[in-house]
């Protein structure tokens, strides 16, 4: 699949979608990157005067990259595309340690790295850092492909 595709087959969308571009695809990575846009509802309490975006929110923009969209283009690749559009890749679990913030209208990019991929379920290290390159968070995260 080309990067473009597999964007257009992430089931989470605006408000909750936190990729807005595939930079690299391949069998074993994903780069890609979004821009936390200022005026995102949860910045209004996350924190008033001082806003800066939450953790959870963090790790969904990693799984959305790392798990989702990696795992929507290896599942492609290992049962084609009619099998494949049977499955909505879900994420499952993290382990995450936090080394920096994300204020309003910073531009991030997340990598990941396949550790394994097998019977639906995919594992991958991801990071994510700033545009300048200073590390946010990293760490490991888990997915798979259930049925729709």
């Amino acid at each position: 699949m080309t990067p473009e595709a597999v964007l257009a087959a992430i089931p989470q969308q605006e408000p909750f979608r936190f990729i807005d571009e595939i930079l690299e695809l391949g069998d074993d990575h994903i780069v890609a990157s979004t821009t936390f846009r200022p005026d995102a509802d949860f910045y209004r309490g996350h924190f008033p005067g001082n806003p800066f975006t939450p953790g959870v929110i963090l790790i969904e923009a990693m799984a959305q990259a790392g798990v989702v969209a990696l795992g929507i283009h290896l599942l492609e690749r290992e049962v084609g595309s009619d099998e494949a559009a049977k499955y909505t890749t879900l994420f499952t679990d993290a382990e995450v340690e936090f080394s920096g913030i994300v204020e309003p209208g910073m531009r991030v990019i997340t990598t990941g790295r396949v550790v394994f991929f097998r019977r639906r379920k995919l594992r991958c290290a991801v990071e994510m850092k700033r545009e300048d390159g200073t590390l946010v968070c990293s760490g490991k995260l888990s997915g798979m492909g259930v049925p729709k």
